[in-house]
């Protein structure tokens, strides 16, 4: 179980990497497709970049955060078959790391960083007016459609599939 937490850690940390890169360094308005449409409207095209050398940064950290990701995964699979791991043990892992993602993503991501932090206003102040105010981020519902819904069933799924291959 102590493996499974620190594959949540660096799932979480790779995720916030991946966040940096994409609002930060590469700040290409195809990466806030999840933002709300009132702010994907006012969101202008970035054509210069930052600094230079900044969507290069970005993109390697995107690429590590990526690597990272899929890394979590490997070593999250390859232990649960290296220890024999039945279909519920796969499913608690999977949904340990989801959970932790999933609030790690609602309270420092949605929370903190979007409404008290406002580093997405930051790099993007044209954004101010539609998270003015707000107390939390903008899609609890969806997130917590994630957190009860879709990540359960893919981590039954995911488990599933694990179990065919032992």
């Amino acid at each position: 179980m102590l493996l499974t937490f620190f594959l949540a850690i660096v799932f979480c940390s790779a995720i916030s990497l991946m966040l940096l890169s994409a609002v930060a360094f590469i700040q290409d308005n195809r990466f806030f497709s999840s933002a709300p449409k009132e702010a994907q409207e006012l969101l202008k095209p970035r054509e210069n970049e930052l600094f230079y050398g900044a969507r290069v940064i970005g993109w390697t950290l995107m690429g590590f955060s990526l690597l990272m990701i899929a890394g979590a995964g490997v070593i999250s699979i390859w232990d649960g078959f290296r220890n024999d791991y039945t279909f519920w043990q796969f499913f608690l892992r999977f949904i340990t790391i989801f959970t932790i993602y999933k609030l790690y993503d609602m309270t420092c991501f949605d929370w903190f960083l979007l409404c008290k932090f406002r580093f997405f206003q930051f790099y993007f102040p044209e954004t101010e007016p539609v998270y003015n105010g707000r107390k939390y981020g903008y899609n609890l519902k969806s997130q917590l459609l994630k957190l009860l819904v879709i990540f359960p069933a893919a981590s039954a799924l995911a488990a599933w599939i694990c179990t065919l291959f032992q």
